[in-house]
């Protein structure tokens, strides 16, 4: 007969995520887990297979947290301002989440074209909205919604490794500025 679960998934989940949000991925070892539940590390693999499955689950929840700040921005008047401001507050809140979604090397460097949908399961909403409300083509909302997340990221990049500070106001007008600069010149482009 196998053993009983000491911990049910959740509390091992819930467990490893605090110590990922603490310390980083890095920190999150068997005997850390163990530690976390006032237990050894024996009782984690009677849930888990091994600490890659662990690893797994906290990924996917780490996006689950994600995608519930990125649901919130899309419910903004302009989505794609929500988006990004969304992004860059959950680097500010989940910096060492953010870290981990976000900030890892990659084994086979995607386009940026391609990586977008990859992060955001939001990607197409946000170009619907910015078609829609800047009366602009597919095309040009794409450009716009390429540099408006590489701007963001590097924003979002600095406040989760603490290398700068910003204010609510501050991110919004210059995620405004940039974009209205950039709605500019790709709409007198397109005009050519």
């Amino acid at each position: 007969m196998p053993q009983k679960a000491k911990f049910s998934k959740e509390e091992i989940i819930e467990a490893s995520l605090a110590i990922v949000e603490n310390e980083g991925i890095e920190a999150l070892t068997a005997r850390s887990l163990g530690k976390s539940l006032g237990s050894s590390a024996r009782p984690i693999f009677t849930t888990f297979n091994n600490m890659e499955e662990v690893n797994v689950a906290v990924i996917k929840k780490a996006k689950q947290i994600y995608n519930s700040y990125i649901e919130d921005g899309l419910k903004e008047e302009l989505a794609f301002k929500g988006v990004g401001t969304a992004y860059i507050t959950f680097a500010g809140s989940h910096s060492k989440l953010f870290q981990l979604l976000f900030m890892k090397e990659m084994k086979n460097i995607p386009h940026l074209d391609s990586i977008l949908g990859e992060i955001d399961d939001s990607y197409a909403k946000i170009l619907n909205s910015i078609t829609k409300n800047y009366a602009v083509s597919q095309t040009v909302a794409k450009k716009l919604y390429e540099h408006l997340w590489v701007y963001s990221h590097g924003i979002a990049v600095l406040i989760a490794t603490k290398m700068c500070k910003f204010e609510p106001e501050q991110i919004s007008k210059m995620l405004t500025e940039v974009f209205l600069g950039l709605l500019k010149k790709f709409k007198s482009e397109e005009s050519l």
